[in-house]
């Protein structure tokens, strides 16, 4: 495995992972969670190491997404953090140290103090890629965490209505600010096709992500449709499922997206390695 990315954050890369991958949006509601836990299993699917993280400290989803609600993380000797693994995927998340349905009332210190902790002190091991499923918006804990937390790239979530979209381009802009390379945009609840009749639906409009995308010259992955199945893969911890037991469809919309994504990781590694050294004697 190579050398991790040295981060534009300023931050302090993760001893053996390769590269730290931010899911973000402009607002709740979009779909991030499981897009991030999408993107982490059509990753492992494809070979790579591939670990999440559950940075979304006021909405803690991936748990249930998951389906290791109720999971124990272990203490190792020396004191590391051994996150629970769903499918070969290790997950912490403050999640699993909370009562089911207690709110976190912290401010943004605590919330960086939080994730800090988790990132610094989980047990990782050799990763390719580290996902993490960071708070919407662009206010002061998705800023803090982004300057915090060694990112590679972040990818953009969002659905097609211009309302959505207009927040998105405001969180892509954060990350910008930050030096944060934009590894693309996703365009999620893209359309619906009944199961029955095959009829499709532009349910919120079609296409403003790639759109947008083009315009802002950022890579745009690819677009996932507002799909039943991926709702009751979540809802039942089996996300896994969306690959492989659903529609070819769906399928070859996930699998595109994570193709594309790895792309552009391989581009951004490629980018960052040192230029060969020349001994002359």
């Amino acid at each position: 495995m190579s050398e991790p990315v040295v981060p534009t954050s300023g931050a302090r890369p993760l001893a053996g992972v390769r590269s730290v991958i931010a899911v973000g949006a402009g607002k709740g509601g979009v779909g991030k969670s499981t897009v991030a836990a999408l993107l982490a299993v059509g990753l492992r699917r494809k070979g790579r190491k591939a670990a999440l993280l559950d940075a979304d400290v006021y909405g803690p989803s991936l748990p249930r997404i998951t389906g290791t609600e109720g999971a124990q993380p272990g203490v190792s000797e020396d004191g590391f953090i051994i996150p629970p693994e769903k499918d070969g995927i290790p997950v912490l998340s403050i999640g699993y140290f909370l009562p089911p349905e207690q709110a976190v009332i912290w401010r943004g210190p605590m919330a960086q103090k939080y994730v800090k902790e988790l990132l610094e002190r989980g047990q990782w091991g050799q990763l390719d890629c580290l996902v993490v499923d960071l708070p919407p918006g662009t206010g002061d804990i998705p800023l803090t965490l982004a300057q915090t937390i060694p990112l590679t790239g972040a990818v953009i979530v969002c659905t097609p209505q211009e309302l959505a979209l207009a927040d998105a381009i405001k969180a892509l802009r954060m990350y910008q600010k930050l030096g944060v390379e934009p590894l693309g945009m996703i365009e999620n609840m893209s359309y619906y096709i009944c199961p029955k009749c095959g009829h499709r639906e532009d349910v919120f409009a079609h296409g403003g992500v790639e759109a947008a995308a083009r315009r802002l010259e950022v890579p745009f992955l690819g677009a996932i449709p507002l799909n039943t199945t991926i709702r009751r893969h979540g809802d039942q911890g089996a996300l896994s499922e969306s690959f492989t037991q659903t529609e070819p469809s769906l399928v070859a919309a996930l699998e595109q997206i994570v193709e594309r994504l790895i792309e552009q990781l391989e581009r951004r590694l490629a980018q960052a390695a040192p230029p060969p050294r020349l001994s002359i004697e």
